[in-house]
C-alpha cells in the first residue's frame, strides 16, 4: 500500500509482541510516504496520460501523418533530400517509411537536446509528390513533456536518479503496508466514520492494486539509469540478453532512447557488425558510395518475418560513418516477440545480422514483455485499462494516505509514529528493509540517510 498510513495503535492498547514490529513498520511506512508521495503522485498522473500517447499523437498530428492514398511513391532518397532541404547540415537519426498507402514518410533529425530522453526533429514528407508536409519538434510536443516529467522530472540525470529512488521506495511502502495490513486485518476499525472509511478505502485499494503497482515499478526500472545499468550487467553476466556479434561498436546512445526511433531495449547494447570494404555504387544519403535507401530496405524485406501495415512500423537507422551499417527495425505496436533487427552492409546490401525474439535470452525477453505491458499495448484495451487502473489506484492511495495523516497528526507536530520501546522483536522488519536496500541500491543508500536523520531528530526532541 503506497502512502502514509498513520494509526493510533499503542503498546498500552495492544500488549502483544507484534506491536513492536508494527510500530517499526508504521514508522518506515510514514517516512517512505513523506519522502516519495509527491514524486509518485506526479509519476502516476503522467504515466496515466502517457498510456494514450499513440492515439493522441495520431489524432493531434493527423495533418502531417495522413495523406491521400499513394500508388506510386517517389524514391525514398528524394523524399529524404526534400527533408534535408528543410534541415540542411543536420544529422539524420532515422527514416520511417510509410506504414500504409495513406501515411507519410517521417525523417527524424538530430535535435538540440543530447540527454538520455533526447527527442529529435521530425520532417514529414508526402510520398506521392515528395513535398514536405510539416516539421514537428518532437521535444516540444505535449507527450514529450509528459514523458520527461515522468522519467526525469525535467531535471536530466539528477531527475532520473530521484525518480528511480522514489520508485524503489514505493516498494518499501508496499512491503511495509502489506505487512501492516496482514498484522491488523482482524482489528476493529477506528470509531470515527470518516477515518474508518478512509482506512478501508486505503487498505482495499492497496490490497486490490498492489500487484499491479509492483509490476509497474519493476517493469519501469530497466529504463532508469542506475538500476537499468545493473540489469544490463546482469543479462551480460548470465548470458541472458542478446546474441554475440563480433564488433567494437554498438547501437546504444541517443538512438536507443527516442521513443519513435530506437531499437528494442534488448538490443540497445548489442554489438553491431561493420560494413565491408567500399564497393562503390551511389545514391547514399550520408556516406559516399553507399547504396540507396530503397536498396537497403529491399535487401532487408525478404528477411522480415512479420510486419503487417497498420500493426507495425519499419524504421531505418542510417550509418553515421564509413564502416557503419543500415539498421532496419520492425516495431510492432503490441507484440514484442514479433520484433526484428537487421544490420545491412551500406555498400553491398548484404544482411550481416538478423536477430529477434528467438535470439534474446530469458532476461531480455522478460524486460521486453514487461515494457510492452507497462506501456499498456501488449494485450490491447484490457492491458491499457489495467495499467490505467494501477495508476489511478496509486493516486488514490497517496490521496487517502495523506488525508489520514492530516486528520491524525497532532497540532504543531509532524505526526511521525513513535519508535518502538523494545527493539528485540524487530529483526524481521530490519531483515525486510535490508533485503530491499540491497536489491535496490539507491533506496538502500537513502535508507541509511533516513536512519541518520531519524536518530538526529530523536536526540533533538528527546
Amino acid at each position: 500500500m503506497t502512502s502514509i498510513d498513520v494509526r493510533p495503535t499503542t503498546p498500552e492498547t495492544d500488549p502483544k509482541s507484534s506491536t513492536h514490529n508494527y510500530r517499526l513498520l508504521w514508522r518506515w511506512h510514514f517516512y517512505a510516504g513523506v519522502f516519495v508521495a509527491p514524486i509518485l503522485f506526479v509519476m502516476a498522473v503522467t504515466g496515466s496520460i502517457y498510456l494514450f500517447k499513440q492515439p493522441f499523437e495520431a489524432w493531434s498530428q493527423r495533418d502531417v501523418r495522413e495523406v491521400a492514398a499513394v500508388a506510386n511513391p517517389v524514391p525514398l532518397a528524394d523524399q529524404v533530400a526534400a527533408a534535408q532541404a528543410v534541415k540542411p547540415g543536420v544529422d539524420i537519426r532515422a527514416v520511417i517509411p510509410p506504414s500504409g498507402p495513406d501515411r507519410s514518410t517521417r525523417i527524424i533529425f538530430q535535435g538540440a537536446d543530447p540527454g538520455p530522453f533526447a527527442d529529435g526533429i521530425s520532417v514529414y514528407v508526402n510520398p506521392g509528390d515528395g513535398q514536405v508536409l510539416g516539421v514537428v519538434d518532437d521535444a516540444g510536443t505535449f507527450m514529450a513533456t509528459v514523458r520527461k516529467i515522468h522519467g526525469e522530472l525535467m531535471a536530466g540525470v539528477a531527475g532520473d536518479r530521484i525518480v528511480e529512488t522514489a520508485a524503489c521506495w514505493s516498494l518499501i511502502l508496499i512491503a511495509t503496508g502489506t505487512c501492516m495490513w496482514w498484522t491488523t486485518r482482524r482489528r476493529a476499525a477506528p470509531k470515527k466514520r470518516t477515518r474508518a472509511s478512509l482506512r478501508r478505502l486505503h487498505m482495499w485499494t492497496g490490497v486490490g492494486a498492489g500487484v499491479a503497482i509492483v509490476f509497474l515499478v519493476l517493469s519501469g526500472l530497466p529504463w532508469s539509469g542506475f538500476w537499468g545499468d545493473y540489469v544490463n550487467k546482469a543479462q551480460a553476466y548470465f548470458d541472458s540478453g542478446y546474441p554475440e556479434v563480433t564488433s567494437t561498436s554498438t547501437v546504444s546512445g541517443d538512438l536507443s532512447h527516442h521513443p519513435d526511433a530506437k531499437v528494442p531495449w534488448a538490443a540497445t547494447n548489442l554489438p553491431v557488425p561493420e560494413s565491408e570494404a567500399h564497393h562503390g555504387g551511389g545514391g547514399g544519403v550520408l556516406q559516399p558510395g553507399a547504396i540507396a535507401l530503397e536498396a537497403a530496405l529491399a535487401a532487408a524485406r525478404p528477411a522480415i518475418r512479420n510486419c503487417p501495415p497498420g500493426e507495425c512500423d519499419l524504421k531505418m537507422l542510417l550509418p553515421a560513418e564509413p564502416t557503419g551499417v543500415y539498421t532496419v527495425v520492425t516495431d510492432h505496436y503490441r507484440d514484442p516477440s514479433a520484433g526484428q533487427t537487421l544490420h545491412v552492409d551500406q555498400y553491398s546490401g548484404k544482411i550481416l545480422t538478423d536477430y529477434g525474439w528467438n535470439e534474446y535470452g530469458v532476461l531480455a525477453k522478460t524486460v521486453e514483455l514487461g515494457i510492452a505491458i507497462h506501456e499498456g499495448r501488449r494485450y490491447g484495451i484490457v492491458n491499457l485499462l489495467v495499467m490505467l487502473g494501477a495508476c489511478l489506484a496509486l493516486i488514490g492511495l497517496i490521496v487517502t494516505g495523506v488525508w489520514m495523516w492530516w486528520k491524525r497528526r497532532p497540532k504543531g507536530s509532524v505526526g511521525a509514529p513513535r519508535r518502538p520501546a523494545n527493539g528485540r522483536t524487530t529483526w524481521g522488519v530490519v531483515a525486510l528493509l535490508a533485503v530491499l536496500g540491497l536489491l535496490f541500491p539507491l533506496a538502500g543508500l537513502t535508507m541509511v540517510v533516513m536512519l541518520v536523520i531519524d536518530r538526529v531528530v530523536q536526540k533533538v526532541t528527546a
